[in-house]
């Protein structure tokens, strides 16, 4: 990949394997551009041995803690944050994306979930479980509004195909054909975007961890791929959080996908007590 493109960590659900790969970053798909409406969500660039490695999508509760996946913080030596709407594209200079520089402000520290689990033997139940880190900032950003913690188990009080807001940073658009691999075919139009979806109604093996998501284009609604990991599923219409983007079911990021529960006991624990 050239300078310009980081890879990030995406996973994919496949019916043989449970496996994580680092492929093009991405955002919301069939989506808009956010035009302001949501400035607490932000990109994350994570460094591996200080060079920039991948990226992810976040939310601010304040101005100095950032929520995202827990697969970015992962591994990761320290990082950047921006909540600028479009992302200037690398032009040479060392200070330009994705290298510390006055586009983001630096991470003083990071921390990933104790019982978070890339993979584990014991299959679907346990994979990508705990999936939340936090990014502590080391200069604070400034908003009116940060994004919401929600109540504890609020999932379970909410209605069949209750509606969210989507939001994140990347492609929209898959070019398919040509011999182009469904991997190799997303573009980034570097900008934060929105989508509304549905909250597919789930009593499966996961659903105490993970809330599943549509992911396609009718009706008006939209979906999450690659790069929006970590990014906020919103209750529509506010700034409650009750989810982050975790990961998807195949390359094309259709169907469904599935999102980190923030709204489980351990979960918000395990947050509040960290930032305190």
């Amino acid at each position: 990949m050239k300078k310009t493109r980081i890879p990030v960590l995406a996973f994919i659900l496949s019916v043989a394997l449970i496996r994580c790969i680092a492929l093009p970053a991405g955002a919301i798909q069939f989506g808009t551009p956010d035009d302001g409406n949501h400035p607490y969500v932000v990109m994350c660039v994570f460094d591996v041995g200080g060079s920039p490695a991948w990226r992810t999508t976040g939310f601010l509760i304040s101005p100095t803690v950032v929520i995202t996946a827990g697969h970015g913080t992962y591994g990761s030596s320290g990082g950047r944050v921006t909540n600028s709407e479009t992302i200037p594209p690398y032009t040479g200079n060392p200070t330009d994306y994705p290298f510390p520089g006055p586009w983001a402000v630096e991470a003083s520290a990071t921390y990933t979930h104790p019982d978070y689990l890339v993979y584990s033997g014991s299959g679907l139940p346990e994979f990508d479980a705990y999936d939340v880190g936090i990014v502590i900032l080391s200069e604070p950003i400034m908003l009116a509004e940060y994004a919401a913690l929600p109540t504890a188990n609020l999932v379970e009080t909410l209605a069949n195909m209750a509606g969210v807001d989507l939001v994140g940073y990347g492609v929209n658009e898959q070019q398919r054909g040509g011999g182009i691999s469904p991997y190799n075919g997303w573009m980034w139009d570097r900008m934060r975007c929105y989508a509304p979806a549905k909250i597919v109604p789930s009593q499966g093996i996961i659903s105490d961890m993970f809330v599943k998501l549509t992911a396609n284009p009718g009706q008006g609604k939209g979906g999450t791929t690659f790069g929006d990991s970590g990014g906020p599923i919103l209750l529509a219409g506010t700034n409650t959080v009750i989810a982050n983007n975790s990961f998807v079911n195949n390359a094309n990021c259709d169907g469904v996908t599935y999102a980190q529960r923030i709204d489980i006991p351990e979960v918000l624990d395990w947050i509040n007590e960290t930032i305190d």
